[in-house]
C-alpha cells in the first residue's frame, strides 16, 4: 500500500526509518534526509553552497500551545500548499477528502520550518502545520534530521533587521517563525526586538506576536512599549497589540491607556480598539467619558 501511494504521488522518498515519522507529506519533489551534526546553521550553510539550482531545506521543531493551523484549505480537510510559485505566485492547491487532503491532527505541537536556498542563500522562509500537504514544485527538500527549538530562534533571528542589507519580507517571514517556536528562546528574542531593533516595522511586528503569545509577559510588554517608545507608529501597533490580548487581560490594559496615556494618538487608537471590543467593560468607560463631557 506504502508503495503504491508513493508511485501515484511520484515522491522520492530518501529517508532512514527513525526519520521517517518526522518527515511532511510531500508531492511532486524529491525529500532527502540530511544530517545535522554541524549545527544548524553550518548544515544550511553547507547544502545552500552544494546547490546548481533553487532548493528547500527543511525541519521540525515543538511549537507555542494551542491550535495553529498554518496549511492551505478550510473545513475538517487542509489541501496541498504549493512551495514553488507559477506565474509569479505562490500556488495553492486546495483539497478536500475527495481530492486526496488530510484530515487535521489535533495536539500536535509541532511546527515545520522551510527555507528556500537560491544563489547560495536562503531568500525565503515559510511555516506549516506538521500534518500539511506540500507541493515541491519539482524540488528537492532536504530534511533535516534534528533541530533544537533554541537552535533555530538564534538562526532564524540572524535575518531579522539586518540593517542596509535586510529583506523586509525575509524579516517579517523569520519573525513569525521565530513567534511559533515553543523553546523558551523564543520569548526572550520577542521581547527583544519588540523593544530594541533599530527597525520600527519589526519592533511593531514584535510587538504583534507578543501578543499572539498571550501570557508570558506579553500585556507588561506591550505596554511598556506603548509608554517608552519613541516612535508614535509603534505605539499605535503597540496598542492593536493590545486589542489582540485574550479580553480578560486586553480591555483593562486599552482602558487604562485610554484613560492615562498622554499621547492623544495613542488614546484615540485605545478608543476605537476599545469600540471594537463590544466588550460590556469598554462601553461602561464610554459611558463615562461621556458623563464628563
Amino acid at each position: 500500500m506504502k508503495h503504491s501511494f508513493l508511485a501515484s504521488t511520484g515522491l522520492c522518498l530518501l529517508v532512514a526509518a527513525p526519520v521517517l515519522a518526522q518527515t511532511p507529506h510531500v508531492t511532486n519533489g524529491r525529500l532527502v534526509a540530511q544530517a545535522a551534526a554541524s549545527g544548524l546553521e553550518a548544515t544550511v550553510r553547507s547544502v545552500a553552497a552544494s546547490q546548481t539550482e533553487p532548493a528547500w531545506i527543511g525541519y521540525t521543531v515543538p511549537s507555542i500551545p494551542g491550535e495553529h493551523n498554518m496549511c492551505c484549505g478550510d473545513g475538517n480537510y487542509w489541501g496541498i500548499c504549493g512551495l514553488e510559485p507559477r506565474n509569479g505566485s505562490t500556488t495553492i492547491v486546495t483539497g478536500s477528502n475527495a481530492a486526496g487532503g488530510t484530515a487535521r491532527l489535533e495536539g500536535d505541537r509541532s511546527v515545520m520550518v522551510l527555507l528556500r536556498l537560491e544563489n547560495k542563500a536562503v531568500q525565503k522562509i515559510r511555516t506549516f502545520s506538521p500534518d500539511c500537504a506540500l507541493d515541491a514544485g519539482g524540488r528537492n527538500i532536504y530534511w533535516l534530521d534534528t533541530v533544537k527549538g533554541g537552535d533555530s530562534v538564534a538562526y532564524l533571528s540572524t535575518f531579522i533587521s539586518r540593517d542596509t542589507d535586510r529583506n523586509d519580507r525575509l524579516s517579517s517571514s523569520a519573525l513569525g517563525a521565530v513567534a511559533v517556536h515553543g523553546d523558551q528562546a523564543a520569548l526572550p528574542a520577542l521581547i527583544r526586538f519588540a523593544h530594541q531593533d533599530p527597525s520600527t516595522k519589526v519592533r511593531g511586528d514584535a510587538l504583534f506576536w507578543l501578543a499572539q503569545r498571550a501570557g508570558e509577559r506579553a500585556g507588561s510588554e506591550i505596554t511598556t512599549a506603548i509608554e517608552q517608545d519613541p516612535d508614535t507608529d509603534v505605539k499605535k501597533r503597540a496598542v492593536f497589540a493590545l486589542s489582540q490580548l485574550p479580553r480578560d487581560e486586553g480591555v483593562p490594559l486599552l482602558i487604562q491607556t485610554a484613560r492615562t496615556n498622554k499621547n492623544p494618538v495613542v488614546r484615540k487608537q485605545a478608543m476605537f480598539w476599545l469600540g471594537q471590543s463590544k466588550d460590556p467593560r469598554a462601553l461602561a468607560f464610554f459611558e463615562e467619558i461621556l458623563r464628563k463631557s
